[in-house]
């Protein structure tokens, strides 16, 4: 915006030379507007970065003065009234309102030493053109404010996604990666202890934890190439049967009931029962001490499909201190539109619900 403004007054200064040469004035008329070139161009950049509102005032105040000098001495030519409107509008760049307004209103009045009718309707429309200059530079400061918010909103934006996105795979090594390293450590444990009396039991159970392993890495790449597919590759039902299938073979025997017709869910309702069911099973393993285990998968809702995680383990009765892996479950629940509880009592066990929409 400034540097329109200096390139106007240039084409102001321009067209008031022609209007002297063409008129045959003394070139010493030029003098106060040289001076206000001068000024407009080179003397609004260092005013508007010092911090003290004077400085301001006291620019503008000598932009006007020596308007008003190049206007009477070229007898209101178009140039000296293109000076003017410089004027205005860096007024209203600098100044606050009352300001801007006081400027506007004593403009006109350079015309105050015509006859009455002629000045009347010269000041009129220099108003108008001061007005017009005002507001236009008005608007032209609130769309750089608004695209300056824009600008800040789009980074909050990004921010936001980028800690969404950390998040989301920090959920994913910790519900993939986690879950996968229980089941190999639960699977090494039970080879060590049958090593020596069941050589091919153990064989048979390592070679369980090597397919495990090399799963976890594949869910690594996944992870860290934020690549990972967004639910399982077969359907719930029987990705819940692997599930429990793992569980058993890592010695908690696990049931999988599902009830109501299935049918099929959004991925991120997929997805968010899927972990649940994979954070509540690696729970059973790791800390429950439980005997059994059972999943749930219900379809009998119209509008919603509910799973739960239940064993008859040792329970906590602590159901407000949440690790990564349930606070994950939490928020996928609550992405997918759905939520989570958990209900657990010492020596009752617990049970992990999650219900979606779907």
């Amino acid at each position: 915006m400034k540097r329109a403004l200096a390139a106007l007054t240039v084409a102001a200064f321009a067209t008031l030379v022609v209007d002297v040469v063409a008129a045959h004035r003394s070139a010493v008329s030029l003098g106060p507007a040289v001076a206000f070139v001068l000024a407009a161009t080179f003397g609004i950049g260092p005013v508007e970065r010092r911090p003290e509102r004077w400085p301001r005032y006291a620019y503008i105040a000598l932009l006007f003065l020596l308007g008003g000098a190049v206007f009477t001495s070229s007898g209101a030519s178009v140039g000296a009234t293109l000076m003017l409107v410089v004027l205005v509008s860096q007024t209203t760049l600098l100044l606050p309102m009352p300001a801007v307004v006081a400027v506007v209103a004593l403009v006109p009045f350079f015309h105050a030493g015509m006859a009455f009718a002629e000045g009347l309707r010269e000041g009129l429309g220099l108003l108008a053109a001061a007005v017009f200059a005002a507001v236009l530079t008005k608007l032209l400061l609130r769309e750089q404010a608004a695209r300056a918010a824009l600008r800040e909103y789009a980074m909050q934006a990004e921010r936001l996604a980028a800690a969404q996105e950390r998040n989301r795979v920090a959920r994913d090594i910790h519900d993939g990666l986690g879950h996968a390293l229980t089941v190999v450590q639960m699977q090494i444990k039970a080879a060590r202890a049958v090593l020596a009396s069941q050589p091919e039991r153990a064989d048979e159970v390592l070679a369980k934890a090597q397919g495990q392993a090399e799963e976890a890495l594949r869910e690594v790449r996944r992870s860290v190439g934020a690549l990972r597919e967004r639910q399982p590759a077969v359907p719930l039902p029987d990705a819940l049967k692997a599930l429990a299938a793992e569980t058993s073979a890592a010695g908690v025997p696990t049931d999988l009931d599902v009830t109501g017709p299935v049918r099929t869910l959004g991925e991120e309702a997929t997805e968010s029962l899927f972990r649940a069911a994979q954070e509540g099973l690696t729970n059973v393993r790791k800390h429950a001490r439980a005997s059994r285990a059972a999943l749930t998968l219900d379809y009998s809702r119209p509008a919603a499909v509910r799973l739960e995680v239940r064993d008859d383990g040792t329970g906590t009765g602590v159901q407000d201190q949440e690790g990564f892996g349930l606070l994950g479950v939490r928020e996928r629940a609550a992405h997918a539109g759905g939520r989570m509880s958990l209900e657990s009592m010492p020596g009752k066990g617990s049970t992990l619900s999650v219900e979606v929409p779907g």
